[in-house]
């Protein structure tokens, strides 16, 4: 049985988000990974480093995908369409314009407005609900994206205080970027992956049909 459209769009919104997350996740995994084995060596000053790696294919076709998946996600209203979009824009900004270019400019400024995004996300878009009962596994999800998103601020914060606190070298062998971006992705990723339903999905009561 062919399933009305509507079932079929949530079902697509549903796995549109774990791709997503997905993506977030992966990003600061497979680049390192894949560097450490085509050049023996593992970390890079931030992410956006790793454009200049062997992994450097990794580092686009993620970004790629995940601003692809950020043009195709239609949300329940017409900010979360918009507000993808957006970060479509800014996940392509990261990407095509390195961070030692001369658009190096362009690229931070899209990096940041791309973590804004997802915060936004997480902070606002996801915490939303219908009706005026929220069920235990919305608010258990809610936390979830509460968290993750003051994850997200503080890992950013973590990453200007370290350019006052901390020398270039001291933060080059800490990796104090890296972390803090590998951080932010990850908690990006698992509010994806929440609001994808992956965990504390609500439980749908079937009716008896008289």
């Amino acid at each position: 049985m062919i399933p009305p459209r509507e079932e079929q769009q949530i079902i697509s919104y549903l796995t549109l988000r774990v791709l997503i997350g997905a993506a977030g996740i992966a990003l600061p995994v497979l680049c390192p990974i894949v560097t450490y084995i085509l050049s023996g060596y593992f970390f890079m000053p931030s992410i956006s480093d790793y454009y200049y790696s062997p992994a450097r294919n990794i580092f686009e076709g993620i970004l790629f995908v995940l601003a692809f998946f950020l043009l195709a996600y239609r949300g329940y209203d017409t900010r979360d369409s918009i507000i993808a979009n957006f970060g479509f824009a800014f996940a392509l900004g990261v990407a095509l314009l390195p961070c030692q270019s001369s658009y190096s400019a362009i690229h931070f400024i899209s990096a940041g407005l791309l973590f804004g995004v997802f915060i936004w996300f997480s902070l606002v878009q996801f915490t939303k609900h219908k009706g005026d009962v929220k069920s235990e596994s919305k608010v258990t999800r809610n936390r979830v994206y509460v968290i993750c998103g003051w994850v997200m601020v503080a890992s950013i914060v973590g990453i200007a205080l370290s350019e006052i606190a901390m020398s270039e070298t001291m933060r080059a062998q800490n990796h104090v970027v890296f972390w803090c971006e590998s951080i932010a992705l990850w908690a990006f990723g698992c509010s994806w992956l929440v609001k994808g339903e992956v965990l504390w999905k609500d439980e749908v009561v079937e009716k008896d049909v008289m």
